[in-house]
């Protein structure tokens, strides 16, 4: 018990002390050593229990009292904030939430016994060591990348201990929505990331990041007033409020409803469709805010919400709601990056696609997608983490994050290029773990004979290829390697890049293990039946044997001769090469610089054009599991 309160208040204090400390130098130092020692606690932490888990009681009333405060004090910022904006619908969902729950807390919650309010598991031990360990290299990263950033930015105000402060407070808040049994606290740690993400994302003070940070709000919030429904209730119809209890009930049509409500809940936190926009708009933030919520937290949060839910979704009207919904973000977003070349928002959409295809597995429920799914939430996070703060580097190492310029990154630094690479490889190439991942989550759909997601997943899939493609082209084309630049990357920089690019490839090797000692027990333990690997012992060899030869490929580079003498040529450009391979002679003797773009089809999948489509498909799939459920109480 000693332990999880340190990993839970930990941060907290960190977040405390950052806020306090003016000093560049000491809050810098502070912020490293915060975060060594929350990634070392998450590996104690995850030492000690994850054997043989553990699940404790409390029955400190004081605990529930705190939160209460807490609560009021959140929502009076809120609806404070709210008016001042003119964003009256903010105010109206943090009263209505706050209000039902200090009225069920004080007039109906009497008799609700709370025997296990945290758990640890399996899929609590994954969770921790992705929050723990990727949020803390994030924390060390956003050092070097606030110190350039202000440097380039000197139009924006700095804050920089209020920025570390809320990065380690959500860090806290994360521990707690994935420890928390009790679905009162798992509320409250969930509210909290919500407004660490509106702070995060309105971190610059422009229009343009105040706007999209109460988007962000305004959406969650609402997630937040069907979490809060949900709990209510749970506790006056079944007179719970333990997570664990819920999943092992039998599905019926009343159990439907807090089920669906929570996974409403679940679907703005993921930024699923027609919930999506605020994530997009995150984009406005600092390169560390987009890694932290992207890959580590906040969204993370909603699809472990689903996977939790899973044994009551699966073959129900809301499991197949659920599962079309993540189906028709998977295509359309997959769809959309296409259209993209601003690698940041590559990534954003790429990772509203790859939360959906998280979201499809998680609702299918059964071992071989939950399987996946989880697998799907480690690759995710580490390949992910990496493509964003190598984007967000590269930005300062060349100026921009356009991919048609991201041939300039391997003349200023084939180090950052490089790994970045290995980032694309590890969301989309063989024998990396995403495609893993889809592979076991392609036969276990089409075991659940759920046709038309599998050809869902069959399209998305294939549309990753052409943005990842495109962008990684780019990245080996060579063709301005003339460029150089002297800005070298920091230590806070390359580090966590350089470890979080080992994880990618590590993660690869070791998943058999992952699937071994952690998904096999924990589907098993949930499903009362033994799970097994969803792919064969010789498929898994010979994903190794192909991982180790692109591991080898770098060696061909290592020149065989001590004094080569083959002839070199210049590269041939469809016009007479002037001898530099960056440009060549064309009609009547011009002088032309080589240029290599691509296609971007605009015009087929602009997200201008498929935005609003697939916002109403998804909102009338959400009405038709209310019709649905409706229907089945009648």
């Amino acid at each position: 018990m000693v332990a999880i309160n340190v990993l839970l208040l930990f941060p907290l204090a960190v977040a405390l002390a950052i806020f306090l400390v003016k000093n560049d130098a000491a809050r810098s130092m502070l912020v490293r050593i915060g975060a060594v020692i929350t990634a070392l606690l998450t590996l104690v932490v995850v030492g000690i229990f994850f054997k043989d888990g553990i699940r404790l009681s409390s029955s400190i009333e004081e605990i529930d009292l705190i939160i209460v405060v807490v609560e009021v004090i959140i929502a009076a910022y809120i609806i404070t904030l709210g008016i001042r904006s003119k964003r009256y619908v903010i105010s109206i969902f943090s009263f209505l939430q706050t209000a039902a729950m200090l009225v069920f807390e004080f007039g109906f919650k009497e008799g609700i016994t709370v025997e296990t309010a945290i758990v640890f598991d399996k899929l609590t031990a994954i969770m921790i060591l992705v929050i723990g360990l990727v949020g803390s290299l994030i924390c060390i990263y956003a050092v070097g990348y606030m110190k350039d950033y202000h440097n380039h930015h000197k139009e924006y105000k700095e804050r920089k201990s209020f920025f570390f402060s809320i990065l380690f407070l959500f860090l806290s808040a994360m521990f707690g929505i994935v420890l928390s049994n009790n679905l009162m606290w798992m509320y409250f740690c969930w509210e909290i990331t919500t407004l660490c993400s509106f702070l995060l994302i309105g971190y610059t003070q422009t229009e343009e990041a105040k706007n999209n940070a109460l988007k962000a709000l305004v959406i969650n919030l609402g997630g937040g007033v069907a979490f809060a429904a949900a709990i209510i209730f749970i506790g006056m119809n079944y007179h719970t409020l333990e997570l664990s209890v819920l999943i092992q009930m039998k599905p019926d049509a009343v159990l439907m409803i807090p089920v669906f409500l929570l996974s409403i809940a679940a679907l703005t936190k993921s930024a699923q469709l027609p919930f999506s926009s605020w994530l997009l708009g995150a984009m406005v933030a600092p390169t560390p805010t987009s890694a932290l919520l992207h890959s580590a937290t906040m969204v993370k949060a909603g699809v472990y919400l689903i996977i939790r839910l899973a044994p009551l979704l699966g073959p129900t009207s809301v499991g197949r709601i659920v599962t079309l919904g993540g189906g028709v973000t998977f295509l359309t977003c997959s769809l959309m990056a296409i259209s993209q070349s601003d690698a940041k928002k590559i990534l954003a959409y790429s990772t509203l696609a790859n939360l959906g295809l998280i979201v499809i597995c998680a609702s299918a429920g059964t071992q071989e997608s939950l399987w996946a799914a989880i697998l799907l939430i480690i690759f995710h996070a580490v390949s992910k983490s990496l493509l964003f703060i190598s984007v967000g580097s590269a930005e300062h190492q060349i100026g921009n994050r356009n991919v048609e310029n991201m041939d300039l990154l391997m003349g200023v630094s084939r180090k950052l290029a490089f790994y970045m690479m290995i980032g694309i490889a590890g969301m989309f190439l063989a024998p990396f773990g995403m495609l893993v991942s889809k592979w076991v989550a392609m036969k276990a759909l089409i075991d659940s004979k759920n046709v038309i997601i599998v050809i869902i997943l069959a399209y998305g899939s294939a549309a990753t290829l052409f943005y990842w493609a495109k962008w990684m082209g780019k990245l080996v084309s060579k063709v301005n390697m003339g460029h150089k630049n002297h800005h070298e990357l920091s230590l806070d920089e390359e580090l966590p890049i350089t470890i979080l690019a080992f994880l990618v490839v590590i993660s690869c090797f070791t998943f058999p293990l992952v699937s071994r000692f952690a998904l096999e027990p924990y589907l098993t333990e949930v499903y009362k039946k033994t799970a097994l690997i969803p792919i064969e012992t010789s498929d898994i060899k010979l994903m190794l044997c192909m991982l180790s030869m692109l591991i080898l490929l770098p060696i061909s580079f290592i020149p065989v001769y001590k004094n080569d003498k083959r002839r070199k040529v210049p590269i041939y450009m469809a016009g007479e090469n002037t001898g530099d391979n960056q440009t060549f002679y064309g009609a009547m003797g011009v002088k032309q610089k080589v240029e290599m773009r691509n296609w971007y089809m605009e015009e087929f999948f602009g997200a201008d054009k498929l935005t609003f489509l697939s916002n109403v498909l998804c909102t009338a799939i959400l009405v038709m599991g209310i019709i649905l459920l409706i229907g089945g109480l009648a």
